[in-house]
């Protein structure tokens, strides 16, 4: 049977790759880059799409290290679809088994792959190539208020970004508090909440399916 969006987890409990097959012929190319049910049997629960980004970054932009506050965080589906960047999912979520480690998935306009960041993940990305283009939907609008950072460059987090690219950081970015100073000030979101409020939105999706 064709698979048409393959997916794996990531070693962060909450974070998925989707890999989709890429049809082409002479006139170009075809892909499912998402699908809900893929994304439910992996999550346990649909997405909420509540609004959609595009990010144009220039060679060496460090996008990152991004949350927001649980519930009701903002989960995120990425893909590149011009250029090339690699992509990170952080664990901030106090409490979790897999506290403070991060994953990279390099995401380009070849592969075309995609990436999931359930709710309290930190997320984070560089762009690889000359330009980049980044899309992603959202489960909840932007909320500065709930809104945080991690620096991306945090040596005890230990992000192994490319060497031979010089990372260019927002003034914001590079404000941001590390890993342990956003811990001690209880900035971060708790592995517990987190798992609770996923297991409403599971319950509300059932509950959906059912009406």
């Amino acid at each position: 049977m064709w698979d048409a969006l393959s997916v794996n987890p990531l070693s962060i409990s909450g974070a998925y790759v989707f890999t989709p097959a890429i049809h082409g012929d002479e006139r170009g190319s075809f892909l499912e880059w998402y699908r809900e049910d893929r994304l439910i049997d992996a999550a346990g629960h649909p997405m909420r799409l509540a609004q959609a980004n595009c990010s144009i970054s220039r060679k060496g932009v460090l996008r990152g290290v991004h949350f927001a506050d649980v519930p009701p965080g903002q989960a995120k589906y990425v893909t590149c679809v011009s250029g090339a960047v690699l992509d990170v999912v952080v664990d901030i979520r106090t409490g979790s088994p897999t506290f403070g480690r991060w994953e990279a998935v390099e995401l380009d306009d070849r592969a075309r792959k995609g990436v999931y960041i359930g709710e309290g993940l930190g997320h984070a990305f560089m762009a690889l190539s000359d330009e980049a283009v980044v899309i992603y939907l959202c489960s909840e609008p932007y909320a500065p208020a709930r809104e945080h950072g991690i620096h991306p460059l945090d040596p005890e987090l230990g992000i192994v970004w490319p060497a031979d690219v010089e990372p260019l950081l927002s003034p914001k970015d590079a404000a941001a508090p590390t890993l342990a100073e956003a811990e001690a000030t209880g900035l971060l979101p708790r592995y517990d909440d987190c798992r609770d409020y996923q297991g409403r939105l599971r319950e509300a999706g059932i509950s959906d399916a059912l009406a």
